[in-house]
């Protein structure tokens, strides 16, 4: 799976940052903002909300000239962070250089969605290769993984490291970080199945779609959303698939799980990550999976491409989904 080439132009820039406490977080972005808001350029800041309002109050009165994106809400879904988050903050201030605080990465982020995080921020580079850009992403040494901060290494170019210690990474490599993470997720034997052959099949698909998430504990707006994932991701399937796709549905104690297989191969891993093109028809349907999901995984091999669409269960749907697994 190809991303890019390995080295980033000199008007793009994606360093991490590594601190440890309030103080080295602080001493790292807080300078970062003020000289972005000094010399004019439009700042925005996308960090879990308790980390917003250790920057808010560290600068007081400057706040007010950032925009400010609670990370844990906007990017809870890695793969959409791209394209409403980054991209959207980008694309509206053209003429600048631009400059973004983003953590994706935190502690108390799962086992399933970390192989999308990691992926994200390797997609960063080939998503904004050409764009006067700076994008810094906050690592916390002491909250995360040794294998989280290694990989913070391979998918960004620099490293900030505490003081004022700035150097290149001697092990960035991120096209190794997203076929290291193209995993697939094991399907249970009860997961429920339907095959789509043809676009005649999708208003069945929708039906069952429907009737499936009534069975799980979904409310009438869900049912909704969990019809347009499967369709979309079937319809996606038949254009750019070869031969039928399988839909499978089924729940862990976590998400509502749809999984749809055909046997084609996705090239593109920033398919559905970019914001759609104004004019250019097709590209959207990956787009709005990404916004209806709390996650989204896809796995793919010269056999075939697995998308995974996932969407976290309530707890009122989780106790549906218990009864279900114990019957």
């Amino acid at each position: 799976m190809t991303v890019t080439e390995t080295s980033a132009p000199s008007d793009f820039s994606h360093p991490a940052l590594f601190y440890n406490g309030d103080d080295e977080y602080l001493a790292g972005l807080v300078p970062f903002i003020r000289e972005g808001l000094a010399l004019g350029e439009p700042v925005a800041v996308a960090v879990p909300e308790a980390r917003l309002r250790t920057l808010r109050e560290a600068l007081g009165t400057s706040a007010d000239g950032v925009r400010w994106i609670d990370m844990e809400q906007a990017g809870r879904n890695p793969g959409r962070i791209i394209a409403t988050v980054l991209r959207a903050f980008a694309d509206d201030h053209p003429d600048s250089h631009v400059r973004i605080i983003g953590e994706p990465i935190w502690p108390g982020r799962n086992a399933m969605e970390y192989p999308a995080c990691a992926q994200h921020e390797a997609l960063i580079n080939p998503a904004f290769a050409g764009r006067d850009v700076t994008i810094v992403c906050p690592y916390d040494l002491a909250g995360l993984d040794a294998e989280v901060i290694a990989d913070a290494h391979a998918t960004h170019p620099v490293l900030w490291e505490k003081g004022d210690h700035r150097r290149m990474s001697r092990d960035y490599d991120p096209d190794a970080v997203v076929e290291h993470y193209n995993r697939p997720i094991p399907a249970p034997a009860d997961a429920v199945e339907l095959t789509v052959s043809e676009s005649a099949d999708m208003a069945g698909a929708r039906r069952w779609a429907a009737e499936q998430g009534r069975r799980f504990g979904l409310n009438a707006e869900r049912q909704g959303d969990l019809e347009l994932i499967v369709t979309e991701l079937a319809t996606n399937s038949l254009c750019h698939g070869a031969g039928p796709s399988r839909v499978r549905l089924w729940t862990d104690d976590t998400y509502l799980i749809c999984e749809v297989h055909d046997v084609g191969r996705l090239d593109d891993p920033l398919a559905g990550r970019r914001p759609a093109s104004a004019g250019v028809p097709g590209g959207r349907g990956l787009l709005l999976v990404h916004q209806l999901c709390d996650l989204v995984r896809t796995h793919t091999t010269g056999h075939g491409t697995t998308q995974y669409a996932m969407m976290a269960l309530t707890p009122a749907e989780r106790s549906v989904a218990h009864g279900l697994l114990a019957q």
